[in-house]
């Protein structure tokens, strides 16, 4: 039972951070960048991954440890299409950052909307033929062993272990895809990576330096926690499948890694930073502007109790109105 709170505590995390980050970069034009288009569909990847499988966690804890097949397929199905979307989105980042420090004076032109549009639209479509590709080869096995899923949630590599079939071609399947989405990937983020260093290295300014690093430091922390997690797990046959020490590797791929990238691109990043404190000064000064309205509306209401101000301006009741009211009106529209 003290695993409970830790993850309703990760889902909570995960779920609240990441939709903030959502909200934040859509309301706030700042940050309408090639950059932050990225970290909003990062944050989508995270909150369907952590939703497909923290809530049937959570509630096996508490009451049921049952699944039907048809949901354990269903969450294979998302949670395979959610890492695999996180796998490539990351690449598509750290070319993004590739372009903005080492072409600055072409970044527009080789990131415009339609060149961003086109690379999300790629990352969802080839993550979606990966998982239909595993799943689809997985439906075709017969499970005649043992319905007990060595596991806290259906993956691939335990669900093998249960098939009394030969899984060899699922096995290669997923190392193939292990390859390419996870080591491939990995490798070209850490060529770009290179890259960039030697592009800092001959900045100058000792200001552009720290900016540029700030920038990437967070994105490759994050890389290196989610990538090395994933390789680990998929690049084995099932057979090497460890119950105890898989577990504990999936939940940092699972619940721990899409509850720190918020976190991490929030806290670390002055941008979105002073984005959040603006939408919470907006939403601070709508509230007291309620207040303010329905102050002035009590004042004008008394008066025409009192039969004071019978013909009197709608407005005089605002002049009535405490400082504070008029210094949130000024502040919201300085």
């Amino acid at each position: 039972m003290l695993l409970f709170p830790a993850f309703l505590l990760l889902y909570m995390v995960a779920l609240s951070g990441n939709l903030l980050i959502v909200v934040v970069i859509v309301s706030s034009p700042a940050l309408h960048t090639p950059m932050y288009f990225f970290l909003v569909n990062l944050a989508v990847v995270d909150i369907l991954c952590t939703s497909t499988i923290l809530p049937k966690l959570l509630d096996s804890m508490m009451a049921d440890r049952t699944i039907s097949y048809g949901g354990c397929i269903v969450q294979l199905f998302f949670f395979t299409w959610s890492m695999g979307a996180e796998l490539l989105l990351f690449s598509a980042m750290a070319y993004d950052r590739y372009v903005a420090i080492c072409w600055p004076l072409r970044y527009s032109a080789l990131m415009d909307p339609g060149v961003c549009r086109l690379l999300a639209m790629a990352v969802w479509t080839v993550s979606l033929a990966n998982t239909s590709v595993n799943t689809g080869l997985l439906l075709r096995l017969p499970f005649c062993h043992s319905n007990v899923v060595q596991h806290f949630f259906c993956e691939i590599p335990p669900l093998l272990k249960l098939s009394c079939a030969p899984t060899h071609l699922n096995e290669a399947m997923a190392f193939t895809a292990d390859i390419i989405l996870a080591v491939g990937n990995f490798s070209v983020i850490m060529l770009s990576y290179v890259c960039i260093i030697a592009s800092v290295l001959r900045i100058h300014s000792a200001a552009g330096k720290r900016r540029a690093f700030s920038t990437c430091s967070s994105h490759l922390l994050v890389v290196t926690l989610y990538y090395s997690t994933v390789i680990y797990t998929y690049i084995r046959p099932a057979s090497r499948y460890s119950l105890d020490k898989d577990k504990v590797v999936s939940v940092i791929y699972t619940s721990v890694a899409p509850s720190l990238n918020p976190l991490i691109y929030s806290l670390r990043n002055t941008d979105v930073k002073a984005a959040l404190r603006d939408s919470l000064k907006k939403i601070h000064g709508v509230s007291f502007l309620y207040k303010c309205v329905f102050y002035a509306n009590k004042i004008g209401k008394q008066g025409y109790l009192k039969g004071e101000n019978k013909k009197a301006n709608p407005c005089d009741s605002i002049q009535r109105m405490p400082f504070w009211c008029e210094q949130v009106l000024f502040d919201m529209y300085l």
